[in-house]
């Protein structure tokens, strides 16, 4: 789709949107509305479960509504991120593999091997670091978003054509990653040809073997159906995948007191429940993907297998510093405190 008919599609979208919300706010009480919430995922996969626990508790709570619109229904993510921003849409998902094109600081989430592996320490981080709650949160407001919550979705894991054991194994493998240039950088310091790609066109890209590589949280594989065009699994731990939700910044500076605590509240209650969801979620996806293909070959690196990949991501901590500037180092910098300070928390030791 050429950049002109994206353009013209979301304009067409969003005064739909808009006119129906209109006549929606005409139609009912003077105080409920729809809100409207687009993710990037179906309504069966993490963030859809995510999505319906605050559609629930928004419903239970207050006289509004809320109406979910899964991937695709309104476009890919470039285009409900621009549909909330103008205000079209009250709610998005956007993955900060993709809002770091517009927010380069947000790349700090793709930095491999910085996020801790442990889901107490990861779920403890989101909720209390005051870098993604106050200084992060601050930069979505010039985008005119307003950061209303941010949950992990599972590790990352690559799935290939060939095995992948170390990153002379990835030397020629075009291997597709969001269109963000710290992912970018990443995959070709690991040692394979970065390849930007909207997320619709991976499989057929796989399939034509125009690319040979992609990576996402396993219950995405698996619902995705990665591995029928992929032969190789392997857990590297390089990172997890992390998803951002946001409002429209006009339409949630323009909400009472009351809305704002209903807001807050459901996040709270959806984050409880998509921590509790995602546990044994990978395995289980795993066992359906051994049980749909049973030559998958399913390889978790060793800590001596993963050190030259975490020699390679001391170069794209210092890409990121060069793309962010002082800025970049000081979220990183906190970032880093941070998860320090989740460790000490959750283990007791602080």
């Amino acid at each position: 789709m050429s950049n002109l008919v994206s353009r013209s599609r979301r304009k067409f979208v969003a005064t739909a949107l808009a006119t129906t919300t209109a006549l929606t706010l005409m139609s009912g009480s003077a105080f409920a509305a729809e809100w409207k919430y687009a993710i990037e995922e179906a309504l069966e996969e993490v963030q859809g479960v995510y999505a319906q626990k605050f559609k629930e508790h928004v419903e239970a709570n207050s006289d509004n509504t809320v109406a979910i619109f899964p991937f695709g229904t309104l476009g890919e993510t470039a285009d409900t991120t621009e549909l909330a921003q103008m205000g079209a849409i009250q709610f998005v998902d956007l993955s900060p593999g993709f809002t770091g094109s517009l927010i380069p600081e947000l790349q700090v989430f793709l930095l491999p091997y910085v996020l801790p592996e442990e889901p107490d320490i990861l779920a403890d981080f989101y909720k209390t670091s005051e870098t993604i709650n106050k200084e992060l949160a601050g930069m979505y407001e010039q985008q005119n978003l307003h950061l209303i919550d941010m949950f992990p979705e599972g590790e990352v894991v690559m799935t290939t054509k060939e095995a992948v054991k170390a990153p002379a194994d990835l030397d020629g493998v075009k291997f597709r990653v969001m269109t963000t240039p710290l992912l970018v950088e990443t995959y070709n310091a690991f040692g394979a040809t970065a390849t930007p790609l909207p997320w619709g066109e991976v499989f057929g890209a796989l399939q034509l073997n125009m690319i040979q590589g992609q990576e996402n949280p396993m219950f995405f594989v698996e619902s995705t159906k990665m591995y029928e065009v992929t032969d190789h699994i392997t857990f590297a731990g390089h990172n997890t995948f992390t998803t951002a939700v946001a409002a429209n910044k006009a339409f949630y500076d323009g909400l009472s007191e009351e809305d704002k605590a209903v807001v807050t509240a459901a996040a709270d209650a959806a984050y409880k429940h998509i921590i509790e969801y995602q546990k044994g979620l990978q395995d289980e996806a795993l066992a359906k993907i051994k049980e749909a293909k049973p030559s998958i070959t399913v390889t978790t690196l060793t800590d001596e297998e993963r050190a030259p990949f975490r020699e390679a991501a001391k170069k794209v901590r210092d890409k990121f510093v060069e793309i962010t500037g002082d800025s970049g180092k000081a979220i990183l910098e906190g970032f880093l405190a941070d998860i320090e300070a989740s460790k000490k928390r959750v283990k007791g030791d602080g």
